[in-house]
């Protein structure tokens, strides 16, 4: 099956799997997990901070820490992404970026079952910002692309940048007066 970029979906755990109760997120097993994905299908547009957003970061990338779950949530989050791109948030770039840097920073493992899916998705992302760029972006959905372009393409250090970023225009100044 493929979606609107063209690409086929990445394999993913399905959210009625009872494998998902086996998968760790930052509050023990992942049981809620695939309630909060399926929540995301229909979430509005301009809702990047609100639920089901809010539960899924704090579950899926708690202060810098991931978990496997987070590795089976990523395909889902861009697969919803590449159904309804006019939907796009920030989120769905943010989080999975913050979830691969996270990976990287700490060297955390992907279990097995899931790489292919993770990898897949994570490729997936810079295309995806590409059909969803915008002339009236905000400055956050551009910086939130951006990121998970460089995170997918294992540019962390500019993702990094990207995402702890929060003044552009300060940031730019100060570069401008070194």
């Amino acid at each position: 099956m493929t979606a609107r970029d063209g690409l086929p979906h990445a394999p993913m755990l399905a959210l009625d799997d009872p494998s998902w109760t086996t998968l760790r997120c930052a509050h023990g097993d992942a049981r809620g997990i695939p309630a909060l994905l399926a929540q995301l299908d229909g979430a509005r547009g301009d809702d990047c901070l609100g639920e089901p957003w809010q539960s899924l970061w704090e579950s899926l990338c708690n202060e810098g820490g991931v978990f496997s779950a987070s590795f089976a949530a990523v395909p889902h989050i861009v697969a919803i992404l590449a159904e309804a791109p006019e939907r796009a948030t920030p989120s769905h770039f943010l989080l999975p970026a913050s979830i691969e840097l996270a990976r990287a920073a700490h060297d955390a493992e992907i279990p097995a079952h899931l790489i292919d899916g993770y990898v897949t998705a994570l490729s997936r992302l810079p295309l995806l910002a590409g059909l969803v760029a915008a002339p009236d972006w905000s400055e956050l959905m551009c910086s939130a692309a951006l990121a998970a372009t460089a995170a997918a393409t294992g540019q962390h250090a500019v993702a990094e940048l990207l995402l702890e970023a929060d003044d552009i225009g300060a940031v730019l100044a100060w570069l401008r007066a070194e």
